[in-house]
């Protein structure tokens, strides 16, 4: 896309609003031009099958357009994937023309947050979860489709792009200390906690009140949104005392709680927390000391059971020095302490009591997928299976997710293996508990992340897990898979080329099948395009699919606001 020039403001930006597209653009392609409306329907075949093209609306917003970086020979941005490109406009909204048809009975809001934007001026970010938020929704209405995008306006963000330059601490960047000081003042240091980021570019999350709230590894980075406009709403504040730098990225959201894991970097480790609906404040369930280690392992998620909470403590810990005082570390706010041992610990929810604390081999998760409890033949719980998107101990996963190394691919198989890492936690008092492959790696491509379920099965006995998987050779997982946890197989589709970000199952109101519903997904293409896809639940077949009018960046998370 041609550069574009500014002049003018709009809010806290020198920009001048511009139409995203033109009649020319060559990202118009296959007559498919987002300024043109009342297309009339029209059929086309699409893997053998009829699908039905519904009419595109009335013209999308007026975009607000970020200046590209420079184009400097060896920096590698020249060239590469559109999943690892910035967005080039800060927002953009409009109806999609839909290849197939879109269930009727689907109507709600899908919203996927994630990094949208790796440079400043002419500054490239080094690493993936540097990037700014960008949140993406896709709108589901009576068989139409309207999306949009737009940057979320945290403190980070607005900093930046007043002063062209990083201002806060992000995930492996560290501004220039006249930068972070010229923006925040003197009262603040930026060797301290005060520069850490809000950039909220991690997960998106609706409350049971109905609040919907973006969410990083920062409790500073806690951001509402509106759902329809995407507009930055403002900070979520707690109420409480209870203090600390960071929390978990994923806390556990119901219609009923919400859960999430405080990590102590001072006295090494973990309160949980629940906070009722209605409320910002977050009351102390129970602490779980670390049995090893420096510092609490990280906890980028967690999951619970029907009655418990399981607390992981991996050997990978986060790194006080790094969060507290800007040390540099080899693994950006983490160190690697295998002599440390991996725990598994199991909390009740009621009282706060540690039933279980075992030590389990070494691993590696950011993502839990689900956990439930395994019973006697008189109801007595006797093991809590916990299920991850295990990564084999091996910190390597890290560094592949800079940004130089995703855009540079040629070709290699450098993707490290991971496989449904699935844990057995006796509550018999053994020291002890087990980790092993909850089904054969090759499966999925030994590719295995970003994982979702049927939220009916949260805590409870499941069989079906959706999430990203591999085919080889490739640098970053390039598929979508559905495991079957019973029959220990797996499905898969892949597109040629293309970045799949999280598979999102909605299910079908009524249904009485565990995957009985659709999985979102929107995909960064090979050619530079971007698209919302739509897969049958149970067969993992397409059903739909709708093209972006621009190239879509890799996002993280996301989640589901059904309409009211």
């Amino acid at each position: 896309m041609a550069s574009i020039t500014f002049s003018g403001t709009t809010g806290n930006f020198s920009l001048q609003p511009t139409a995203a597209f033109s009649e020319n653009s060559n990202h118009i392609k296959d007559g498919f031009n987002p300024l043109k409306k009342n297309l009339s329907n029209t059929r086309k075949k699409h893997n053998g099958r009829s699908l039905v093209s519904t009419n595109v609306a009335s013209p999308p917003l007026p975009a607000i357009a970020h200046p590209p970086p420079k184009r400097e020979s060896g920096n590698g941005y020249e060239g590469s994937h559109v999943a690892w490109t910035s967005v080039r406009q800060e927002r953009w909204e409009g109806e999609l023309l839909v290849q197939g048809e879109i269930p009727l009975w689907l109507k709600g809001t899908y919203l996927r947050n994630g990094p949208g934007l790796w440079h400043v001026g002419d500054y490239n970010f080094r690493h993936l979860f540097d990037g700014y938020a960008m949140l993406v929704k896709l709108h589901f209405h009576n068989g139409r489709l309207t999306a949009g995008h737009r940057q979320i306006e945290s403190e980070a963000y607005k900093a930046a792009m007043k002063n062209k330059k990083l201002c806060f601490r992000e995930f492996s960047e560290v501004p220039k200390p006249n930068n972070f000081l010229s923006y925040i003042g003197e009262l603040a240091n930026l060797f301290s906690g005060a520069s850490l980021t809000d950039n909220a570019n991690t997960g998106v999350v609706k409350l049971a009140d109905g609040r919907v709230v973006c969410l990083t590894e920062t409790q500073k980075g806690s951001i509402v949104i509106d759902p329809a406009t995407l507009e930055t709403v403002g900070k979520f504040k707690y109420s409480d005392t209870l203090g600390g730098l960071i929390h978990s990225a994923h806390p556990i959201v119901t219609d009923t709680e919400f859960l999430t894991l405080l990590p102590d970097l001072i006295n090494p480790g973990y309160l949980a927390v629940r906070m009722e609906p209605g409320t910002n404040e977050r009351k102390v369930i129970g602490r779980v000391d670390c049995s090893r280690g420096p510092a609490p392992g990280w906890v980028h998620s967690f999951p619970v059971t029907e009655h418990y909470i399981i607390v992981p403590e991996m050997p990978l810990r986060y790194c006080a020095g790094n969060l507290l005082k800007a040390e540099p570390t080899p693994l950006y706010k983490f160190e690697w302490h295998p002599d440390s041992k991996a725990f598994m610990h199991v909390m009740c929810k009621a009282s706060g009591n540690i039933v279980a604390s075992v030590e389990v081999p070494l691993y590696i998760t950011f993502h839990f997928i689900n956990a439930y409890e395994e019973t006697d033949e008189d109801g007595r719980v006797t093991t809590v299976i916990a299920d991850c998107c295990e990564h084999n101990a091996d910190t390597t996963i890290l560094d592949k997710l800079k940004i130089q190394n995703l855009r540079s691919y040629i070709g290699k198989d450098v993707l490290p293996d991971a496989q449904v890492g699935r844990f057995r936690i006796p509550l018999d008092g053994s020291p002890y508990g087990n980790l092993e492959a909850a089904l054969d790696p090759n499966e999925h491509g030994r590719g295995m992340d970003m994982c979702s379920i049927n939220p009916a099965f949260l805590g409870q006995k499941y069989r079906y897990a959706y999430a990203c998987g591999a085919r080889r050779p490739c640098n970053f997982p390039n598929t979508l898979t559905k495991i079957d946890l019973v029959e220990k197989k797996a499905k898969n589709w892949y597109d040629e080329g293309a970045v799949p970000s999280e598979p999102f199952f909605v299910a079908r109101p009524g249904a009485t099948e565990e995957d009985d519903g659709v999985v979102i997904s929107m995909i960064s293409a090979k050619n530079g395009d971007g698209y919302a896809l739509l897969l049958d639940g149970s067969t993992f077949e397409e059903i739909a699919r709708a093209k972006f009018p621009y190239g879509l960046p890799y996002g993280l998370h996301g989640c589901w606001v059904p309409s009211k």
